[in-house]
């Protein structure tokens, strides 16, 4: 076993040995222990990332393919487990295991006298291990380990406060309609084995030009390319996961756990793992016009519309998670048009900034004793001026306002878009452009309803902020300010940090421009001013703009109709349709026909039995009927 190997084994599973501590420890494990032994398993972890990244970036070392063990075969055919350290791995892995590492000790104070304590250490270390599994594989079948293992431990963490119905109902959300997306990727995998014999990824992406002319026929008298079918089921994986219209419904539900979940979940982890995939998969895709042209649809739909759900939620929480909606909606516009380097270079950015948005929104409600209505604050500025400043920087990041770090990547996504000649690019590249409007207009709304306005409370009520929670908050500034700057050559040029971890079909290549100042800005710029004026200036104006535009209003309020659809057809649908197989099976199968069967047997030997009286008169009867039946059948 080589060196690589053995670092690579320490990374992934020292998160899952802090988990086993922290859970399984039992009263001899103290809660300082088990926060102290999860945080130093995740920093070991951050550590090997580190050092992964001098080898691969600084010194150029060669990328690692290499498997474990043989897991399983049948025939000719071999199940490996196996790793692949390559750029695209080793940047997941630094922001997977930085992230995680500053929400666990955020959580020291979040979760500070919670009954659950030790067992929501070890949930998030297992769910960090989860996520290092899925993005350090080199076959599907692991991703496949990694990809499930993530969205269990979601469940978990979103459900943590079980005693919540409403945290019930917001985890089993999550998990059911993660798995409607999971049966698609499932079979995009059996698709890819039955074709390609394999389920490597060396080996499937060296094969994939031979059968990018092959096809299948799916329904009588069609074909369809056997890639497409096998890239759009695997983007129903992915839209699951990433939540994509209309598999989003889950994510603004999974705001029910607590504030360190939604940081760890919807920042770097969980929710990037579609991003990953279409990423990781690009030798794929590039075969796949059309699915890249579906992809640019779906990303710049969710992009622009959970944007604008965005604006009229009144919980913190929420209004960051439908930001993270629309800005992995970005993410997938950058995978449709190709600019696979741009997609992963606004995960990572946005793995900062979103990050810091949660836990300053988390510091917030702690201050407020557990308060979420943005309504029921204001004036926080003077209470919490580092949270203030921190907000406010995440702000002007998620904004992509130069110099913040979301402007270097969400600036490339629009002009990747722009330079695209897909026949979808046109009405993304519209989406994502006011998209950056609704953006600005909706986290500067938040700002001023939280932090300006009235205090609605004298300043001695409010709870102190701690110093971890400063400390994190400060960890997750710096990138969100420095981060684009320094990563936009990177990521950006040519050939770029990711090169030799993603393949792009020359005719769908494209050179990105820098701008200083470009029309996403003048939109971001707009959005702001106008929340500024609607929220600080003039507060009466929203309130009128309700009243005269109900019906857009509730339109939005109610998500689209999406949730409201889902519970007709699919939960009361469901329902029904159970009610009626239960009425068919006890009505008709079991009362009719079994124990109708049983019934009609019984009538008949009562009926013939009464024939068997022993009495001759009525046997010479019969007799005689019997003749006369016979000769009148005989005469006619």
């Amino acid at each position: 076993m080589s060196h690589y190997q053995l670092i690579n084994l320490a990374l992934v599973f020292c998160p899952l040995l802090g988990a086993l501590f922290a859970g399984l420890g039992g009263q001899r494990v103290s809660e300082r222990m088990a926060h102290t032994v999860t945080i130093l398993a995740v920093a070991i972890s951050l550590i090997l990332s580190l050092y992964f990244a001098y080898q691969l970036f600084f010194l150029h070392g060669s990328t690692f393919d290499g498997n474990l063990y043989l897991w399983d075969f049948t025939g000719k055919f071999r199940f490996n487990i196996g790793f692949l350290i390559d750029p695209l791995t080793t940047v997941m892995f630094l922001i997977v295991t930085f992230v995680s590492l500053v929400v666990h000790i955020y959580s020291i104070t979040y979760m500070a006298g919670d009954p659950g304590y030790k067992r929501f250490f070890s949930y998030m270390s297992a769910f960090t291990f989860a996520m290092l599994m899925l993005v350090s594989a080199n076959n599907f079948l692991q991703l496949f380990f990694g990809w499930e293992a993530v969205g269990l431990i979601s469940y978990l963490l979103i459900g943590f406060w079980f005693k919540r119905e409403s945290a019930n109902a917001g985890s089993l959300k999550a998990f059911l309609v993660n798995r409607v997306g999971d049966f698609g990727f499932f079979l995009g995998i059996a698709l890819v084995f039955n074709y390609f014999g394999s389920l490597d990824y060396y080996q499937v992406f060296h094969a994939a030009p031979v059968f990018k002319n092959v096809s299948i026929s799916l329904f009588p008298h069609t074909s369809y390319s056997v890639i497409a079918v096998i890239c759009f089921l695997l983007f129903v994986g992915a839209m699951g996961k990433s939540a994509q219209i209309p598999l989003h419904v889950w994510l603004p539900e999974s705001m029910e756990g607590p504030t360190p979940i939604s940081a760890l979940i919807h920042a770097a982890t969980m929710v990037t793992a579609g991003v990953y995939l279409v990423a990781r998969l690009s030798p794929l895709y590039e075969y796949a016009p059309s699915i890249l042209n579906l992809i640019l649809i779906i990303g710049a739909t969710t992009a622009l519309f959970m944007g604008l759900v965005a604006i009229v939620q009144n919980d913190i929480k929420r209004i960051i998670a439908y930001s993270t909606l629309s800005q992995l909606g970005y993410m997938m516009v950058a995978l449709g048009a190709s600019a696979y380097a741009v997609g992963v270079f606004h995960l990572v950015t946005h793995a900062f900034f979103k990050a810091l948005l949660f836990l300053a929104a988390g510091s917030v409600i702690l201050v407020l004793h557990h308060e979420q209505d943005v309504r029921k604050m204001g004036g926080l500025a003077k209470v919490m001026p580092m949270t203030y400043v921190c907000f406010l920087v995440g702000a002007l990041a998620l904004v992509a306002l130069p110099p913040f770090s979301g402007f270097y990547s969400k600036d490339a996504i629009i002009d990747a878009v722009h330079q695209s000649v897909l026949p979808a690019a046109t009405y993304a590249y519209y989406c994502v452009l006011i998209g950056a409007a609704v953006t600005a207009f909706y986290i500067f709304r938040a700002f001023f309803l939280v932090f300006h306005g009235k205090a609605r409370k004298p300043i001695a009520d409010y709870q102190s902020t701690t110093s971890i929670v400063r400390f994190t908050l400060i960890l997750l500034a710096i990138p969100s300010i420095i981060s684009g700057f320094l990563l936009a050559k990177p990521f950006l040029s040519e050939p770029g940090l990711l090169a030799s971890s993603l393949w792009v079909l020359p005719r769908h290549n494209r050179i990105l421009t820098e701008h200083l100042l470009s029309a996403a800005t003048l939109f971001s710029l707009v959005g702001m001013v106008w929340a500024w004026f609607c929220y600080y200036l003039f507060p009466a104006i929203p309130a009128w703009m309700k009243k005269h535009f109900d019906w857009l209003y509730q339109v939005l309020i109610n998500k689209y109709g999406f949730d409201a659809f889902n519970q007709t057809v699919f939960a009361n649908g469901g329902r029904w349709l159970a009610q009626l197989f239960f009425d068919t099976d006890v009505n008709v199968l079991d009362d009719k026909l079994i124990d109708g069967s049983g019934r009609r047997i019984n009538w008949l030997s009562n009926a013939l039995r009464r024939l068997q009286s022993g009495y001759l008169y009525q046997y010479a009867l019969i007799m005689v009927l019997g003749i006369i039946i016979f000769l009148l059948a005989y005469s006619v």
